[in-house]
């Protein structure tokens, strides 16, 4: 399981956008991960997809890791930021732009 943790560690790390999801951005395999895809997509955010449907114990690691019960999960700079409903809620007041940018990363909303 460590490996796993490290391999979660590694792309959290290394990508300045990362989607825990299920699914591809390209494919999405269940609508909250389809709702997250959109919101980065409209907002021109560059990110990175990993699909947690590849594999059971990165499905599991991935809940263990942010101590969050469901995916999708979005980490920018290496933090966890939330699951659909609250990325939904974040996009909606405008908190997610700003955080972004807030955070360096590039997106079509930030001035």
């Amino acid at each position: 399981m460590t490996g796993i943790n490290d391999f979660i560690d590694q792309e959290v790390k290394s990508n300045d956008v990362v989607l825990f999801m299920k699914g591809t951005p390209g494919f999405p395999q269940c609508g909250f991960s389809g709702q997250v895809v959109q919101i980065l997509d409209y907002l021109g955010v560059n990110y990175k997809g990993v699909n947690v449907l590849a594999d059971d114990d990165l499905r599991q690691g991935i809940k263990d890791y942010s101590n969050w019960p469901t995916i999708p999960q979005l980490y920018v700079k290496g933090e966890f930021v939330g699951g659909c409903d609250i990325i939904r809620e974040m996009f909606q007041a405008g908190e997610l732009q700003d955080h972004l940018q807030e955070k360096g990363v590039a997106s079509k909303g930030a001035a």
